[in-house]
């Protein structure tokens, strides 16, 4: 299951942090900050070798991303700049956590065979570039197609629920590979699976679209 499906049951739970937050006066942008500011320390923990602070300071960066939007809701603070910089927030935060994580000298395909030189960067490369991707095709489809009708202050579309490994994914695969360790291999994963997930949006995205849209369609 996308664990993207899972994040209106999520957010029941995180309402008291969002009250709290709102009731502090703090805005949805200033947490938005404070997530990058949290996602920058985790990938220098990540590149320090620090691996279970890094993923503890990614965990709070990722909690913060959550609870932005309900404090927005709470305090009347929606706005299209706001909209704008979590998304650009989210991207710095997954590519630089990604990047920490690479420069750790922790083995990624090594750990399974002895690599060539500059395969380990590679695929370092390729889990940035399959994060950043796989995320992307969602504003060019917003752009390209139309979508703006928004619920909860997202922009539904129909690539919501396409596409197994997304960013809540990436995040839990590098904490988890923090915590456990093993953040060679959690870059490995993301690598192989952020790119297969953007080539399943893409083909969904052929099959849905591919043909010009009929005449009072």
């Amino acid at each position: 299951m996308n664990v993207t499906a899972l994040r209106p049951r999520l957010m029941q739970y995180l309402e008291p942090v969002a009250g709290f937050f709102a009731r502090a006066g703090v805005t949805p942008n200033q947490l938005s900050f404070l997530a990058l500011l949290l996602g920058i320390c985790a990938a220098v923990a990540f590149a320090t070798r620090n691996l279970i602070p890094g993923s503890l300071l990614l965990f709070l960066s990722a909690l913060l991303d959550l609870v932005d939007g309900g404090v927005a809701r709470r305090t009347g603070r929606q706005s299209d700049f706001g909209a704008v910089f979590d998304w650009i927030v989210d991207k710095y935060v997954d590519a630089i956590a990604i990047l920490g994580a690479g420069l750790s000298g922790a083995p990624i395909l090594s750990f399974f065979f002895i690599a060539p030189p500059g395969a380990e960067v590679a695929v370092m490369a390729l889990a940035i570039i399959g994060s950043l991707m796989n995320t992307f095709i969602k504003p060019v489809v917003y752009a390209e197609i139309g979508y703006k009708e928004r619920v909860g202050g997202k922009i539904e579309d129909p690539l919501e629920g396409v596409g197994f490994f997304g960013r809540p994914e990436t995040l839990i695969v590098l904490i988890i590979g923090g915590l456990s360790g093993f953040i060679g291999v959690a870059v490995l994963l993301i690598a192989i699976c952020t790119n297969l997930s953007a080539m399943e949006r893409i083909l969904y995205l052929y099959r849905r679209y591919r043909l010009p849209p009929r005449d009072g369609a």
